[in-house]
């Protein structure tokens, strides 16, 4: 009768754990918004929140949460936080969750066209 490696299920236990904190950056849409906007560049704090439209304290815990996740990086010049992507392969994760959400609402956008089309001829 096989045993159980404990040792091996703590390390699978903690890998779990960890894809999950990964995986509570894509589940706020302001987030997502951060990480599209640093998709090609660096930005500041504050030209991050004017692209945004939101507020300076606001943006700041969502970067916090997403640094602290080693998402993002960040540079300091002077007073001046920058803010990068950590790795840019978190980008194809979004990239990937947003092409299979686009194929659901295409697929939606036609049942419900074709219900329309039932409802119609009825």
């Amino acid at each position: 009768m096989a045993r159980n490696n404990p040792r091996r299920t703590d390390s699978q236990s903690e890998v779990y754990a960890r894809h999950a904190e990964m995986c509570k950056v894509f589940s706020h849409p302001l987030r997502l918004q951060i990480l599209n906007t640093l998709r090609d560049k660096e930005m500041s704090v504050s030209d991050m929140a004017d692209q945004l439209g939101v507020a300076i304290g606001n943006l700041s815990q969502h970067l916090n949460m997403m640094k602290h996740r080693r998402v993002l990086g960040t540079r300091k010049d002077g007073n001046v936080v920058y803010y990068r992507l950590g790795n840019p392969k978190i980008l194809t994760a979004f990239d990937l969750i947003r092409e299979i959400l686009l194929e659901q609402m295409q697929r939606e956008g036609m049942i419900v066209r074709q219900m329309e089309r039932s409802r119609a001829h009825a």
